[in-house]
């Protein structure tokens, strides 16, 4: 099974940013570029790292979410619309596999906890190093390469409704 990139940015990412008040067009492309290059393998989208704690289209290990968890804790505002978007079971760590809204809120919230501002929505080549120095990290497999590569494929194919 597969999840058409249209449908998850429109139906999923752009409400989803909307809804919790951090939505930009790179803000947008940055959620789908980190979805695309963390849980893309071999045209298969996976919703646990295959040799690791990551969970979700996002791949958030649990202690980052944990941490990401703690940020929107600071901040009653985002806490209260973040957590609208949270069900009451199963766990936590478990809706980042099953709940895409939970899910892109913890994506995006990873993200604006940092202060260094997004990159230009039309450089992709910068978002891809965006992610990479924030959300993959020195320490992760991916490549900035990649990111950009897979975004730059998938943006001709996106109808944004």
């Amino acid at each position: 099974m597969a999840i058409d990139i249209s449908d998850l940015l429109n139906c999923v990412i752009v409400p989803t940013l909307q809804h919790i008040g951090m939505d930009s067009a790179a803000a947008r492309r940055l959620v789908l570029g980190t979805a695309l290059a963390e849980s893309l393998v071999n045209s298969t989208t996976h919703l646990k790292q295959i040799r690791g704690p990551a969970l979700g289209i996002y791949q958030c290990e649990p202690a980052t979410h944990r941490d990401v968890r703690r940020w929107i804790d600071s901040k009653p505002v985002v806490a209260g619309l973040v957590y609208e978007l949270q069900s009451a079971e199963p766990d936590p760590d478990a809706q980042l596999c099953g709940n895409l809204f939970y899910a892109t809120a913890i994506c995006r919230c990873h993200y604006r906890r940092i202060t260094a501002p997004l990159p230009d929505a039309a450089d992709l080549d910068a978002l891809g190093r965006y992610w990479k120095r924030y959300y993959n990290t020195v320490l992760g497999a991916g490549q900035p390469e990649t990111f950009s590569a897979r975004l730059r494929k998938a943006l001709p194919n996106v109808a944004l409704s």
